[in-house]
């Protein structure tokens, strides 16, 4: 099982064209962690926008009657994906880890696939 730290940093190292990755509580909007971001990709600030966008799509399930979960929210920019993956599990409820890619280098299917088994890994 690894740490918020330990989770952000595989995020960042095994995942091809990463920018940043953040640790969020949607409950708050506040990043418990982030690696990467910079001068263009300020992390916080995306982390508590990307808390407005799950709520939102949260209550439109809810107003549909879907009665379904949420696995992950896709943002395609023209140079980049922002990828909201919802973490389920014991502890885990609240929480989404957000992943920026840069669109030219990164695999998304590969991405979704390493961000659900660093998810499986992760203990909060």
């Amino acid at each position: 099982m690894a740490n918020t730290e330990t989770a952000l940093k595989d995020a960042m190292t095994s995942i091809e064209g990463v920018i940043g990755v953040a640790l969020v509580d949607y409950t708050s909007g506040m990043a418990l962690g982030t690696i990467g971001g910079g001068k263009d990709l300020d992390l916080t600030v995306a982390a508590a926008g990307n808390t407005d966008v799950v709520r939102a799509k949260a209550r439109t399930m809810e107003m549909l009657g879907l009665k379904d979960e949420i696995e992950d929210i896709l943002i395609t920019l023209g140079s980049q994906y922002h990828l909201i993956r919802l973490l389920r599990g014991r502890g885990k409820s609240g929480l989404f880890l957000y992943l920026a890619l840069d669109r030219g280098r990164a695999n998304l299917a590969m991405a979704r696939h390493q961000l659900r088994a660093i998810e499986n890994d992760l203990e909060v």
